[in-house]
């Protein structure tokens, strides 16, 4: 859909200080940075990115009258780019608590939509949005899509959007990641992130539409099982589902919609599963229509494929799936958490891939729809991950915030079939178990298609656990393999969700342990250390750590900036062997 949006040139105004500047993109170019449609499973015809230049201004003093004033900002910056970044155009590091955001923009003359909504990918973290002077929506949370809808406020010609967020990185009230709390990055913290920092972009819509779907794949039946939400008025409502595959139809169905709890059985004539080794996806279209006229179009895509536990096994597609997983953080050198493009997201995936890895942990960040897209797209398995680092847990205040943002991201990402699991809590202390185990029982409530975990290493207090790890940097393959061997054998799933974390011996930065000396120290160790989790079938998956090198942090497979430390043709072959798991899984 991108595609026919950008094909032709679309010219951006910006007011700047009396400066008039404009700014022309064309499809095929990089002049627009990440011009890509940034949520692939619900795609409209009318939609227009809002990333390019801005208006800026940093400022630790509160209030909002001088920048709503009309004032001249003093500063421009680069959307969807952090002000931290070299992207932005602007690479400031230090603290600040408030930055302000305005452009100008045009509704599209031949766009039909009858309401008009602005989506933020994502803001970090209390988010503002101004139109012509009026507030239009708040937000809190930093990882979360969100959007508002800002029809009412428009008007004909130019209109002035001015957003602003709020970041105090070291409150203890906002979960921040692997944000650093100190004036510069140290040990396994880095750069932090303020204010915008994925896609901005409008969406038009009609006085009617679909404004969310729950997808789920049902493989034993070979079918997909629909719920809508619906927006705006239902009298007279139809909603309808299409399936292909490979551009002919293999099911349809409908039925009268009305309000929230549409539910929809679409069975599919081919049963083609979606799997690491055959990542296939069906189109999806669905339709709104009001006595034959469609009133709304929304173009998606689905992954046949299910995630069981049976005994201490997970199963994908009722298969043991060795889940050789890698950490990675979604670190860029030049865009801080944001990648500086969609083929930079793609390309990650494919690293990983080439060194025999069939999926990751993504780590302390929400990821961003494009790179969940490209999951799906590459058969490549993941966890979904919140950035709790930073929360003072005694604090009850830090509680709804981080429930009602967790509530966002499933919901956000709970169609995606490369997504096999949930992980909201990492290396937590035991007073963060009564937030935990709300945020389990919410996840499960709202999913119950994928196991959680409450926390990734650390502290487990749930007495219902579906998974259980640990994190274990132990360098000795000896020890470390004597440990593997000697747990305990459990009902329950386990894995190894951090190990490794070698670094090279040449590295300016830091790893795990003592650093081997030499080429051949270092892949004895990698081979010993991924062996003995390959040996034991009561052991269903890995996290190596990492897959990239992260500022000060060097103990990734590739530099900072992709290119490989090491023989990733040999690494493929220490960790691409069967496992015991996959060969004699401990099911019941």
């Amino acid at each position: 859909m991108s595609g026919r949006i950008l094909s032709f040139v679309y010219r951006y105004v910006f007011v700047s200080a009396g400066l008039l500047m404009a700014v022309t993109a064309h499809a095929g170019t990089n002049e627009l940075p990440r011009p890509e449609h940034p949520f692939p499973q619900m795609v409209r015809a009318e939609w227009l990115t809002l990333n390019g230049t801005w208006e800026f201004a940093e400022t630790n003093e509160e209030g909002d009258s001088a920048w709503l004033s009309g004032r001249p900002y003093p500063d421009k910056i680069v959307v969807p780019f952090c002000r931290e970044s070299k992207l932005s155009g602007l690479a400031r590091t230090g603290f600040v608590k408030n930055v302000w955001y305005r452009r100008v923009f045009q509704k599209p003359v031949d766009w039909k939509a009858e309401r008009i909504r602005l989506h933020v990918g994502a803001c970090d973290w209390k988010t503002r949005v101004w139109i012509n002077g009026n507030l239009v929506g708040e937000h809190q949370g930093g990882g979360a899509s969100f959007c508002f809808d800002i029809t009412a406020a428009l008007q004909p010609g130019d209109n002035t959007v001015i957003l602003h967020a709020f970041d105090d990185t070291r409150s203890g009230l906002q979960a921040t990641g692997k944000q650093a709390h100190s004036e510069k990055s140290e040990g396994c913290v880095y750069t932090r992130t303020t204010g915008i920092w994925q896609t901005v972009w409008l969406e038009g819509v009609g006085a009617t539409f679909l404004r969310d779907v729950r997808i789920e794949p049902d493989a034993k039946q070979s079918r997909v099982l629909l719920q809508a939400e619906i927006d705006g008025p239902c009298d007279g409502l139809v909603l309808k589902a299409i399936a292909k595959a490979d551009g002919h139809v293999v099911g349809t169905a409908e039925t009268p919609a009305d309000w929230r709890n549409n539910r929809l059985v679409l069975n599919l004539a081919e049963k083609r599963l979606w799997s690491i080794k055959d990542p296939f996806l069906y189109d999806l279209t669905f339709l709104l229509l009001r006595h034959g006229t469609v009133v709304d179009r929304v173009d998606s895509y689905v992954g046949l494929r299910e995630v069981t536990i049976h005994g201490a096994a997970i199963l994908v597609n009722g298969e043991a799936t060795f889940q050789r997983l890698v950490l990675d953080q979604g670190f860029y050198p030049d865009g801080v958490w944001t990648a500086p493009s969609d083929d930079a997201l793609r390309k990650d995936i494919k690293l990983a891939q080439a060194a025999g890895f069939n999926g990751a942990r993504l780590h302390q960040k929400v990821f961003e729809p494009r790179y969940l897209y490209w999951a799906d797209k590459l058969g490549y398995l993941v966890w979904g991950e919140f950035p709790n680092w930073g929360l003072e847990y005694k604090n009850p205040s830090i509680q709804l915030p981080v429930i009602n943002e967790w509530i966002e991201i499933v919901r956000r990402d709970r169609n995606h079939p490369s997504i096999v699991g949930w992980c909201p809590f990492n290396e937590t202390p035991p007073e963060a178990g009564p937030l935990q185990e709300a945020v389990v029982q919410v996840t499960r409530a709202i999913d119950p298609s994928r196991p959680v975990i409450e926390s990734s290493g650390w502290y487990h207090g749930m007495a219902d656990p579906d998974v259980m790890d640990a994190h274990d940097y132990d360098q000795n393959p000896a020890k470390f393999r004597a440990k593997i061997s000697q747990r305990p054998k459990a009902s329950t799933p386990y894995w190894v969700s951090e190990y490794g974390g070698i670094a090279r011996w040449n590295t300016q930065g830091w790893g795990y342990g003592n650093t081997p000396k030499d080429d051949r120290e270092f892949y004895a160790r990698y081979q010993g250390l991924t062996a003995a989790l390959l040996d034991s079938r009561w052991v269903f998956g890995y996290c190596y750590t990492q897959l990239t090198d992260v500022e000060q942090e060097q103990n990734g497979l590739y530099t900072y900036d992709r290119k490989p430390k090491f023989d990733i043709e040999r690494l493929r072959k220490i960790q691409s062997r069967a496992a015991a798991y996959e060969t004699d899984p401990p099911v019941r």
